[in-house]
């Protein structure tokens, strides 16, 4: 089972499937907070466009389709550093 903390803040990168044109699996990456982790599911709360082209929501994705997962520092403090 998945051991993450609810709250941290990550990047998933999820297979998402295989182009049917030229045969190469496709990715996805979720930024976002985790709100829950259980043996089949990691429930994200996924954050906003920076530039506001697509705001936050819940994902659930499928624990076997995750191939990484990484931590990531939030957004402010990025901006703070500039």
């Amino acid at each position: 089972m998945l051991q993450i903390p609810v709250g941290a803040r990550i990047v998933v990168r999820s297979r998402d499937g295989v182009d049917e044109f030229s045969g190469r699996p496709i990715f996805r990456d979720t930024v976002g907070h985790v709100l829950s982790v259980s043996e089949t599911t990691l429930v994200v709360s996924r954050d906003p466009a920076a530039n506001g082209s697509r705001p936050g929501s819940v994902v659930s994705l499928d624990v076997g389709r995750i191939i990484r997962i990484k931590p990531i520092p939030e957004r402010g403090s990025y901006a703070s550093r500039r």
